[in-house]
């Protein structure tokens, strides 16, 4: 049996990902989503969530790039040291201080749980939690990630772990470096799974589209979803319209966002999701 939960990261982030993340959910094959707590557009999302009952929300932690809940001398292994105010940003310099043992576990506790929390104090019910970038790859984010989700009864979060076969990414010479990068720290799988269970959380098998981000198109997606394995696993999207605040943020995604949301509310998706005998679940139904 094949089952997938397609979710969409970086609700509230833009009015404009807002909207793109309410149609693909109301008329498109999107069952999650995680929201940022730091995101501009909280507010908004946190109400839109609230009027939809069947969209599975969970908490998209972010701890590098934007700014945290915390202050930064509260949190200061997190932020920029010239002013305090800001996650370092780019992911390789996250990992090199992760892997370096130069964050502090306590500080990325209190920070996800303040933005876990700021989600339940607006009537979410938190039924998941992912990172920005995926950060909880590293053992030494995800082990207190782990234990602010329990804290905080949050019983799911996502395997950011993709098998992904190189000839899926023939001639999108974006997507290679992304490919090795995602093959290199396949490594940490086996301790990352081990760490959950402990934990006593559910987690899917794996995670497909991660390597596809940013050069997802209908030819690339229906080769994932014609090798789906068997088990329950996560797709993860990023809808969202072109708009002037999505300029703003700074996001590398921004065309991207536009084609997911026409691929994921296509007709065609809905289609090729039942052809291949693929059940649309959400983590509040693997939770």
């Amino acid at each position: 049996m094949r089952r997938l939960i397609i979710n969409a990261d970086d609700f509230g982030l833009t009015p404009g990902v807002n909207r793109a993340i309410v149609e693909a959910h109301t008329h498109g094959a999107v069952t999650s989503a995680t929201l940022m707590a730091n995101g501009p557009a909280f507010q908004e999302a946190a109400q839109l969530a609230q009027a939809m009952p069947h969209l599975s929300v969970g908490c998209h932690v972010v701890l590098a790039d934007g700014s945290p809940l915390l202050t930064g001398s509260q949190i200061p292994s997190l932020v920029e040291p010239r002013d305090g105010s800001h996650f370092r940003d780019g992911l390789g310099r996250f990992a090199f201080r992760s892997l370096a043992g130069r964050l502090d576990p306590s500080q990325v506790e209190s920070e996800a749980t303040a933005q876990i929390r700021k989600l339940q104090a607006a009537g979410i019910s938190v039924s998941h939690f992912d990172t920005h970038k995926h950060t909880h790859i590293f053992p030494q984010v995800l082990q207190p990630l782990l234990r602010v989700a329990t804290a905080c009864g949050v019983r799911a979060l996502r395997n950011p772990f993709e098998p992904v076969r190189f000839s899926q990414l023939t001639e999108r010479t974006t997507s290679w470096k992304r490919w090795f990068a995602v093959k290199a720290l396949h490594s940490l799988a086996d301790k990352f799974r081990q760490a959950v269970k402990q934990a006593g959380l559910i987690t899917p098998d794996g995670t497909l589209g991660i390597v596809a981000t940013g050069a997802l198109d209908e030819q690339l997606f229906r080769s994932l979803m014609e090798d789906v394995p068997d088990g329950t696993w996560e797709f993860v999207c990023h809808p969202g319209y072109d708009d002037a605040p999505l300029e703003s943020v700074g996001t590398r995604l921004r065309q991207s966002r536009v084609k997911e949301l026409e691929i994921l509310t296509s007709a065609a998706t809905r289609d090729l999701l039942a052809h291949h005998g693929i059940a649309l679940v959400s983590y509040r139904d693997l939770a």
